[in-house]
């Protein structure tokens, strides 16, 4: 089988790829909108790109008429981000944040979290969160144009938060104990419960 992205429609060209580039991370993301409403939301195109500098990338594509997010909205205001863990015990609050709703709605109060300071950055953070990564803004980088066209928000983290929960006898993260969650294609997630170990090679 052989697909030509060119000729079929993009929501179709959109199920392939998130289909099978999985499973995919996912940042929930705090910002800020003009206004001062926290908007909380979660977003699977995201990984880390680097270490020096630190620096993530997510992407709030446009919606499927071609409008912004409001989390890219409030990124271009505010330059500012924080990513919170996606976790097992959260997986109910993230699918619910994602919610269409209005901007003057916060999502925070919708799933019923709450929110104290950051401290490098003006937009607050969960309360409760595995890790929290406090981000400024780098670049955007708008790819392509309509529906589900990429915006990628390249970010500098600038502080680690880490719940010593999540933390094994060395201090170093447990992913037993962190319980990530990823996105796979249609409705599907997946848990990381099945693990294993490999050395790399010298």
């Amino acid at each position: 089988m052989q697909i030509e992205i060119s000729k079929i429609p993009v929501p179709e060209a959109y199920q392939w790829i998130v289909s099978l580039v999985a499973p995919r991370p996912i940042a929930w993301v705090t910002t800020l909108s003009p206004t001062g409403v926290v908007n909380l939301a979660p977003f699977s195109f995201f990984n880390v790109f680097g270490a020096n500098p630190p620096v993530v990338v997510f992407s709030p594509t446009l919606k499927r008429d071609s409008t912004k997010k409001d989390t890219l909205i409030n990124i271009e205001h505010h330059g500012e981000f924080v990513i919170h863990a996606s976790t097992e015990p959260d997986i109910a609050a993230i699918n619910a944040s994602s919610a269409s709703l209005s901007p003057e709605t916060s999502e925070v109060d919708y799933v019923g979290k709450e929110t104290i300071p950051s401290v490098l950055v003006k937009v607050p953070r969960l309360a409760k969160s595995p890790f929290a990564l406090e981000c400024k803004l780098r670049q955007i980088v708008p790819v392509g144009n309509g529906p589900i066209s990429a915006n990628l928000i390249i970010g500098d983290v600038l502080m680690i938060h880490v719940d010593p929960a999540i933390l094994d006898k060395h201090g170093k993260v447990d992913p037993k104990l962190l319980r990530s969650v990823a996105r796979l294609g249609g409705e599907h997630w997946c848990r990381s419960t099945d693990l294993f170990q490999m050395e790399r090679p010298g």
